[in-house]
């Protein structure tokens, strides 16, 4: 058996604005999805992948780093040329978020006439985080200064002395997201732990060049430690009250009706949350405050990867 580690998310309430789907004139969208029978708003996986990625990059060398001046990926090595040796010294974020290079079929008449591709699949799963309270449909009417997108004027020097206008969706919610990883399948396993303490800490998400803030730090957070292959929890929070306080009656649920054991779970809250923290502990699960949850997790998953020790001869 192995262990799986798994996790579900809930950020903290805020505003989010400029997370870009497609343009609709001069108004800047929200990604959104059905969920449920409503509209809600939604954040990318490889958002949050590419915040996780910058955050990991803080602390270890990544294979793949962004530069903001070039506006481009800077790669160590684009070919993951040390996976092909078991003993290779790979990258965190190869080993945990995987990888793909392909090269199309020479044209010149050698080789056998077919191209070539190395994939390792992420060992790291996300979903895409979902807003807790559907989108009302609201925008904010805006106007850049004269001047600020010459681009807008084009051409017509007038047109640039003219404040431009524009339109911004905006929600304010909290997200839910989840994670998944097997450690075994890891080629470094202490790279669990890292992704968990990583996942604790994750500050801003956000696409395109004018971020908005919005801390993607857990308000609320379940960990799962685990023999079971799936994760049963995943979405498991809920509100009653537009976002202000958060519940998770599905988890509740689960616990109740015997799919989850209450002593794989570790959970943290908020001092927001103490409602939520007081209904898993009644069910006996361990509840800390989110970095406590954090650390605890962390020192659960270095000691059941630990190799055993062998017996002296």
């Amino acid at each position: 058996m192995s262990l799986h580690v798994f996790a579900n998310v809930v950020t903290s309430f805020g505003t989010a604005a400029n997370n870009r789907a497609e343009n609709e004139g001069n108004i800047t969208t929200l990604q959104k999805l059905l969920w449920q029978g409503e509209t809600h708003s939604t954040v990318s996986a490889e958002a949050i992948r590419f915040a996780l990625r910058r955050l990991l990059g803080g602390s270890d060398t990544t294979n793949r780093t962004w530069d903001e001046d070039a506006r481009a990926n800077v790669w160590e090595d684009h070919q993951f040329k040390n996976w092909a040796k078991d003993t290779g010294a790979t990258f965190i974020d190869d080993d945990l978020l995987g990888f793909m290079t392909a090269e199309a079929a020479k044209e010149d008449g050698s080789g056998d006439g077919k191209g070539s591709i190395n994939v390792r699949r992420a060992v790291l799963e996300v979903t895409r985080a979902v807003s807790l309270t559907p989108w009302a449909g609201d925008v904010t009417f805006n106007a850049a200064s004269p001047g600020a997108t010459p681009s807008a004027s084009k051409g017509d020097k007038n047109k640039s002395k003219n404040p431009v206008p524009y339109g911004t969706e905006l929600h304010a919610t909290r997200y839910q997201y989840g994670v998944a990883l097997t450690p075994e399948r890891l080629r470094d396993k202490t790279r669990a732990a890292t992704a968990i303490h990583a996942l604790c800490n994750l500050g801003t998400v956000a696409g395109n060049h004018g971020r908005f803030l919005f801390d993607f730090s857990p308000d609320a957070v379940v960990i799962r430690l685990t023999q079971d292959p799936a994760p049963r929890f995943l979405y498991c929070f809920d509100t009653t009250d537009g976002g202000k306080t958060v519940g998770a009656s599905a988890l509740l649920s689960r616990i109740a009706n015997g799919d989850i054991d209450p002593q794989e779970l570790i959970v943290g809250v908020s001092d927001l949350q103490s409602t939520l923290a007081s209904l898993l502990k009644a069910k006996g699960v361990q509840v800390f405050g989110v970095r406590k949850a954090c650390e605890e997790a962390v020192m659960q998953i270095n000691a059941q990867i630990k190799p055993p020790r062998r017996a002296p001869r």
